[in-house]
């Protein structure tokens, strides 16, 4: 397992890999000459980048949001571990939020349950304006994929797809 924290973080951002459809999708910070790179869902994608909104939209102003080359992905890309678990959370006193990605738990059959010591743990302090620019990123991230159903909000493949609500 490993542990980091960086409480400077130079990068925070989202990207794809592949193919719509077939994507792979990552999660990487930057921070004191270090890169760590997360594998993650694209769902996980969307749902940090909501709740992220929400957390700034109860802080000040955003004055300064980070050039859009520090959101691209830093090569090479190979992930440290899957995500499991997310937390968020706005430290006021020190004006950054705090992003911590747990890895997901699999114990194989027959294992005991994974302890907390073991599993691996990223922390990032980024800044409000970090955070910002990680939302706008992450929303055309998801978003350049496959487009969704109006119906049913599934992926629509190029050869279509069974939507439940037409049929």
């Amino acid at each position: 397992s490993i542990y980091f924290e960086f409480d400077s973080t130079d990068a925070f951002t989202a990207g794809a890999l592949g193919e719509p459809g077939k994507r792979t999708f990552v999660l990487q910070v930057r921070a004191e000459g270090q890169r760590i790179t997360i594998k993650c869902e694209k769902e996980q994608v969307a749902a940090m980048s909501e709740y992220l909104r929400k957390l700034l939209a109860d802080a000040p102003d955003v004055s300064h949001v980070p050039i859009s080359d520090a959101m691209q992905l830093s090569q090479p890309i190979e992930p440290e571990f899957v995500l499991g678990t997310v937390g968020l959370a706005y430290d006021t006193l020190n004006d950054r939020l705090v992003i911590q990605l747990d890895e997901i738990e699999i114990p194989e059959e027959g294992d005991e349950p994974i302890s907390d010591q073991d599993v691996s743990r990223v922390r990032a302090h980024i800044t409000r304006g970090q955070a910002a620019a990680f939302c706008k990123h992450a929303d055309e991230v998801v978003s350049s994929g496959r487009p969704s159903c109006v119906f049913c909000g599934r992926p629509i493949n190029k050869d279509g797809h069974l939507c439940p609500r037409m049929n």
